[in-house]
């Protein structure tokens, strides 16, 4: 095989590898994206039917918010050291 030849095969499968790491972030997007959203909607419910308790709430809303997100973070990492690993 062509030196030429053996870059090429590297080149695709480098690609591959990175588009495979980007679909694969993706589909990690989405599980946090539904926590979120189902946190913050279940917590304006619950402000809703007592609104004297909405600072509590709020700061529980809020640390449930930042650790679901780190969750999405920790998967762009892995993304990153996957793509250019």
């Amino acid at each position: 095989m062509s030196i030429a030849a053996q870059i090429l095969a590297q080149v695709d499968r480098d690609t591959a590898a990175a588009e495979g790491a980007g679909f694969a972030y993706g589909l990690a997007a989405i599980g946090p994206g539904i926590g979120i959203g189902y946190l913050v909607g279940q917590a304006l419910q619950a402000m809703a039917r007592q609104p004297e308790a909405a600072p509590q709430l709020q700061t529980t809303m809020f640390l449930g918010v930042a650790f679901t997100e780190a969750i999405a973070l920790i998967g762009f990492v892995v993304f990153i050291l996957l793509k250019f690993a």
